[in-house]
């Protein structure tokens, strides 16, 4: 018996100018799976689904949806009317608006002139309900809900939809350890349903967690489709990748010597709270705990973007109290920030301006910038972190998110910082370029360099950190060293356990 598919997607091809960003892609989901879609940075899972969602015009191919074909130019709506929602990282959501209004914001007004508030909110809560968070009210305001709450939001916008295939696209990357486990109970409790998912993950414990199949895409092209109870980790990255990874966490041969910071009793608003630690020169400090425990906001205060209300800095023996980020970074402390669109990147400038951004005295005299040098040293930097990009010259917002945070980690490598605070530095990233990021930070901690790592992913702190300091409610709730290093451990203390 044949398989029954709801979507089958054949022969897809996409050129952005001479980039080929999809290359004859067959993509086959049968009806009521979890069916996961993988690969590195670039590969064209993006492209792909933003093909299926109507947002992307395919240049070759056909896309058939439940047995209909989809007309050769689609939008967003006719896609949407054959059955087909994409939940983006980046939610398309009203903030300034309610729930309610949120999730039938495309259907507010049915067969009349007038809004029938009473019925909507209504609505709004049966469908909160469906999904096991009656405690979000249909009149909150969505800005003033939580990441966490506000999917649930976006979910329930599609469900309202009535759509029988949502797409999530890296669903996990800004929830807690709890609100992650939730989501995935919501989508397994979607396909007891009879909703079909696809769904876009970096975190392979995940895949391996929720899906039936995984379909690996590798440069735009196709490599295979497999059951996920029939393949390994290992053999997975490897499919991804095009080349075995030996070990995700490579081994440092790092010399631990003096402290490189010390902080004490740090107070700065209302989020940090008698903050002590210290980190030492070839030492990688974690930091672990829930979303909103403090661990940005501390190191924001420390690097000068936040004011410090009270509490000691001691960097490299002296006190200090930094006045704004460029005092820092002329005393050679580096931070990558975890918002890379907002904090780390001028989006319509080109990769290369971009890199050489925070090192501009490298590559210039007398005020007069040396373009050709400017170049050379920008792809250097680009190559150490293994970088896919088009041309020099086009725009950072071209990229693709992981490579988008290479640019990122490259502009600070170009600073040569004593001390860098590194936050969430793997976000979005896909596996064989995390491997690629934690060589950087190895070297990094080898040359003498103090790091510091905001991790969210707990296996990120076991395997890479000397030590971990976690932090609960804007406090540090303990200390683990390196032998304690375990989920459990990180877990109570971060949960107050």
């Amino acid at each position: 018996m044949s398989a029954d598919y709801i979507i089958e997607m054949s022969n897809i091809s996409k050129n952005f100018g001479g980039v080929k960003a999809l290359i004859d892609v067959p993509f086959k989901v049968e009806r009521g799976e979890i069916h996961a879609l993988i690969g590195e940075n670039g590969a064209g899972k993006s492209t792909l689904m933003k093909i299926l969602a109507g947002a992307y015009q395919k240049d070759e191919g056909k896309i058939v949806i439940d047995g209909n074909e989809a007309s050769k130019t689609t939008t967003p709506k006719t896609m949407i009317e054959m059955g087909v929602s994409v939940i983006y990282q980046e939610f398309m959501l009203a903030p300034d608006l309610t729930v309610a209004e949120n999730i039938y914001i495309d259907s507010m007004v049915e067969g009349g002139l007038f809004i029938n508030w009473k019925t909507l909110k209504k609505k709004a809560k049966e469908q909160l309900e469906r999904l096991g968070f009656g405690h979000i009210k249909p009149d909150d305001v969505v800005g003033e809900l939580s990441i966490a709450n506000q999917q649930i939001v976006e979910i329930a916008k599609c469900l309202a939809r009535n759509s029988k295939i949502l797409v999530f696209d890296e669903p996990t990357a800004v929830l807690t350890f709890s609100e992650t486990e939730k989501l995935l109970s919501i989508i397994r409790q979607l396909q007891n349903e009879g909703v079909t998912i696809i769904y876009i993950s970096h975190r392979l414990e995940e895949l391996f967690e929720v899906s039936n199949r995984i379909t690996v895409l590798k440069d735009g092209a196709y490599v295979d489709t497999v059951k996920t109870d029939s393949i390994t980790k290992d053999a997975l990255v490897s499919m991804m990748v095009g080349r075995e990874i030996e070990q995700l966490f490579p081994e440092r041969n790092a010399e631990i010597g003096e402290e490189a910071l010390v902080v004490e009793k740090l107070n700065s608003g209302e989020v940090v709270k008698d903050v002590s630690f210290s980190v030492r020169k070839g030492e990688v400090l974690g930091f672990s705990g829930l979303i909103g425990a403090g661990r940005t906001e501390t190191m924001r205060a420390i690097f000068g973007a936040d004011k410090i209300d009270s509490g000691k800095v001691i960097y490299f023996g002296k006190d200090v109290q930094f006045k704004n980020p460029k005092e820092a970074i002329n005393n050679g402390l580096g931070l990558v920030p975890e918002d890379r669109k907002q904090q780390g990147l001028l989006l319509e400038q080109s990769i290369r301006m971009n890199t050489t951004l925070a090192a501009m005295k490298k590559i210039k005299k007398f005020d007069i910038i040396n373009h050709k040098q400017e170049k050379k040293y920008a792809k250097e930097l680009l190559e150490s972190v293994r970088t896919k990009y088009g041309h020099i010259d086009n725009e950072a917002s071209s990229l693709s998110g992981g490579n988008q945070q290479k640019i990122v980690l490259a502009k600070w490598l170009a600073t040569d910082c004593k001390l860098m605070i590194l936050d969430e530095p793997t976000r979005g990233v896909d596996v064989g370029a995390k491997t690629e990021i934690y060589k950087v930070i190895n070297r990094l901690a080898e040359s003498g360099v103090a790091v510091i790592v905001i991790a969210s992913e707990m296996s990120e702190i076991i395997g890479l950190c000397d030590r971990a300091v976690v932090m609960r409610m804007g406090e540090v709730a303990g200390e683990v060293n390196k032998d304690n290093l375990t989920e459990d451990n990180l877990i109570k203390l971060a949960m107050g356990v």
